[in-house]
């Protein structure tokens, strides 16, 4: 993908995103929708949904920027404090932690102040595309599991991420017996 593909399809995700979230009621932004995946016992309300999204581009802005200064495992350390290599389940265990850690930080803002934080977040991203080269684009970022690995699929995959979690959240309000009325 290239610039342009890239910015049209950012700037046409993310639209589309903020008018569905705008499209709920109050009650639908700041009820459980879906379980919690570090905490058995919490859930995610639509706003955390939204603000994790800010935090998981802001994560993929820090590990381009960690391996274009030169950091051979900018996703972060494989090995445990032992040297023992990580696996999976304590991987994704770390991440979901990190995912609730942001979520609570950012819980009790308004639909306003997280769209403005991930507006702040996208301006972050944007800033890092001007900066890269059309080479850079195509460089595997090495570990990276997403899209294709390269720096522009990472980027990329920020307007996948924020479908997938509109439809995770249409689900878990259909199941508490609400209909999140517009699509993705």
């Amino acid at each position: 993908m290239n610039r342009i593909e890239l910015e049209a399809k950012l700037g046409r995700d993310r639209a589309k995103l903020i008018e569905l979230f705008q499209g709920l009621s109050e009650a639908d932004l700041t009820r459980d929708a879906t379980p919690s995946e570090h905490d058995s016992s919490g859930a995610w309300s639509a706003k955390d949904h939204l603000a994790h999204l800010a935090g998981i581009e802001k994560s993929f802005n820090r590990m381009i920027r960690r391996y274009l200064d030169g950091d051979k495992e900018p996703l972060g350390p494989r090995a445990d404090a032992n040297g023992k290599p990580r696996s999976r389940e304590q991987v994704m265990a770390a991440v979901h932690e990190s995912n609730e850690d942001w979520v609570s930080r950012h819980h009790a803002m308004s639909l306003s102040e997280t769209v403005a934080a991930g507006q702040h977040v996208r301006s972050e991203t944007l800033a890092l595309l001007a900066e890269l080269s059309d080479e850079q684009l195509l460089e595997k970022l090495p570990g990276a599991p997403w899209a294709d690995g390269t720096i522009g699929g990472v980027l990329a995959v920020n307007g996948d991420h924020g479908r997938m979690h509109w439809s995770w959240l249409r689900e878990g309000l259909a199941r508490e017996g609400l209909r999140a009325s517009t699509q993705a």
